[in-house]
């Protein structure tokens, strides 16, 4: 008896492995590819991206995945009209903004004053300007910044530049007082400026052509009128973005003036 197994006991592999009882082929009657115990109808082969138990008619949605009606309301999507308006809304508010600066500007109530330098404390970068022909002065190079007996101002300035104009009476009068300033025009025609000087007074003792730009980015410059003062080592004590208004001269320039003189 050990090892041997009784002939006499069923077997439950059948001849070719199927259980007892089950039938040899597919299920009578049974569609090609249908899935025991699934309703009739039920096939294999369902079309990709069909849902189980969405309606017939049906349809995926192509962004969730999830079953839509055919019937269905479209999602709302922003018409045409709303498109073409958004750009000009942006438009209107960038340009509101721009002329309620320049209304600032004008007035001297807007204060750029707040924008950071990072040459405060520091000398600034080395530099040297041909001079506007023109106006029969020196240019302006950075050995003009230090080593004199008082601070000096450096303008950078425009003949185009609306605030100038706003700013230039105090100049003229920082000039009667003794004061050096050094003038920077920037990205300006020539002729122009000197038009500028010829009619409203000259009030630099140099002055400088930065035609390009280059000098006012190194400085950090962010517009004109921008005005800088430099002590007698040649470091940046102050700076001042805007017009050098009246209350400006004598809340701000002028005590710095006898305070670094």
């Amino acid at each position: 008896m050990s090892g041997t197994v009784d002939d006499r006991a069923p077997r439950l592999d059948g001849a070719d492995g199927a259980v007892p009882g089950a039938p040899a082929g597919p299920v009578p009657g049974a569609p090609a590819g249908a899935i025991l115990g699934a309703p009739a109808g039920a096939a294999l082969d369902a079309p990709v991206g069909a849902v189980l138990g969405a309606p017939a008619s049906a349809t995926p949605d192509t962004a969730t995945g999830d079953a839509v009606p055919a019937d269905a309301p479209p999602s709302p999507r922003p018409s045409r009209r709303a498109l073409l308006l958004a750009p000009l809304g942006v438009a209107v508010v960038g340009g509101a903004g721009f002329y309620a600066m320049l209304r600032g500007l004008e007035s001297g109530s807007y204060a750029p004053q707040s924008l950071p330098s990072q040459l405060l404390g520091k000398a600034p970068p080395a530099f040297e300007l041909p001079p506007l022909a023109e106006s029969g002065l020196p240019g302006v190079a950075s050995a003009d910044l230090r080593g004199g007996a008082a601070p000096v101002l450096v303008n950078f300035w425009a003949s185009w530049c609306v605030p100038c104009i706003i700013e230039h009476p105090q100049l003229m009068r920082l000039k009667a007082d003794g004061v050096t300033l050094l003038g920077i025009n920037y990205k300006d025609r020539p002729a122009d400026a000197a038009a500028f000087l010829q009619r409203r007074g000259n009030p630099f003792a140099r002055l400088g052509r930065d035609e390009p730009g280059r000098v006012a980015i190194d400085w950090g410059v962010y517009g004109v009128p921008e005005t800088y003062l430099i002590d007698r080592q040649g470091k940046v004590r102050w700076r001042w973005p805007g017009p050098v208004t009246p209350e400006v001269l004598a809340g701000d320039l002028q005590p710095l003036l006898r305070r670094y003189a």
